[in-house]
């Protein structure tokens, strides 16, 4: 079962206060595209804080976002967010992508340093004339005006961190940059979450920490991607999915079943916002949303 913190106290949360937030991946086929708006018109409805747009290791997948976050903007009613990465770029070419994303009506980016280009695992080569870190690119952001910037942050630390002091030193040069809002990894065990809370709070860091989720639609992926990312799988949870392998319909369910047990114990212990990790699936994170309180509040514009 979802273990918690015996010293919290438990209080109730009203759905009005509730704040979700889900992230997209750009499409990468017309197929891709038809899904991932399929997507976003499902929970446009629920009139979420925003919605956010990955972007590429190297700006990969940089005209992909672009051309999501501008349609975001115009045919709908979503706050878009872009997320932005320094990783393969230099301080010129990153000037350029946010006067882009700016034109096209964004107003908040998810400030990332990025993965080495050489994938999860390998040295990190700053660009020679980019930045060399996330607290750079925060800063650099904030001089185009007012743009809010979210940052991540590692429950169970960065994997390429030595520490969880220096980790913690890292997002906080981040917040003095200018960053207002950091979203954490995705995280099964929500002890890691709140004694993660209580050592940020310790280090004076007071900026909203908004819990990741990741409703597991495929266990094993899953499990590889966490492996890669350092974060933890417990026992209970992989135990959940034993035997599932071949059965989706029961997977998706037994998912869905899972992240709402998450979310309810966080929501317990006094957390208002989540950020989901939609994999550009709506079913599973519609319905935890729903599980929590959330409602369709308006209709979404004419497509």
């Amino acid at each position: 079962m979802i273990s918690t913190v015996s010293a919290r106290v438990s209080r109730d949360v009203a759905p009005k206060d509730i704040r979700a937030s889900f992230e997209f991946f750009p499409p990468k086929s017309p197929e891709a595209d038809a899904a991932l708006w399929a997507t976003i018109r499902r929970i446009e409805p629920l009139d979420p804080a925003f919605v956010s747009v990955t972007y590429g290791a190297g700006g990969t997948t940089r005209e992909r976002t672009l051309d999501t976050v501008t349609r975001l903007s115009r045919e709908t009613t979503l706050k878009p967010a872009a997320h932005f990465t320094c990783v393969g770029a230099s301080k010129s070419d990153i000037d350029s992508t946010l006067d882009a994303f700016v034109a096209a009506g964004v107003r908040h980016i998810v400030a990332l340093r990025g993965d080495p280009q050489g994938g999860i695992g390998t040295n990190y080569e700053p660009h020679p004339d980019g930045y060399a870190q996330t607290s750079d690119l925060v800063a650099a952001i904030r001089a185009k005006g007012d743009i809010e910037v979210s940052v991540s942050a590692y429950p169970e630390k960065h994997p390429e961190s030595a520490t969880f002091d220096s980790d913690l030193d890292a997002l906080k040069a981040k917040i003095d940059a200018g960053a207002t809002r950091a979203i954490t990894q995705f995280f099964f065990n929500n002890d890691v979450y709140f004694r993660y809370l209580d050592k940020v709070r310790a280090k004076g860091i007071t900026i909203p920490i908004v819990p990741g989720i990741l409703p597991v639609e495929n266990f094993s992926q899953t499990a590889q991607f966490a492996a890669k990312a350092g974060a933890s799988i417990p026992a209970w949870f992989a135990r959940r999915f034993d035997g599932l392998e071949q059965d989706r319909e029961t997977r998706r369910l037994v998912a869905a079943a899972v992240a709402a047990e998450q979310v309810f114990d966080l929501l317990d212990q006094g957390v208002a916002d989540f950020h989901f990790y939609t994999m550009n699936r709506a079913d599973l994170a519609y319905a935890i949303a729903h599980l929590l309180g959330l409602r369709p509040t308006s209709l979404s514009r004419a497509a």
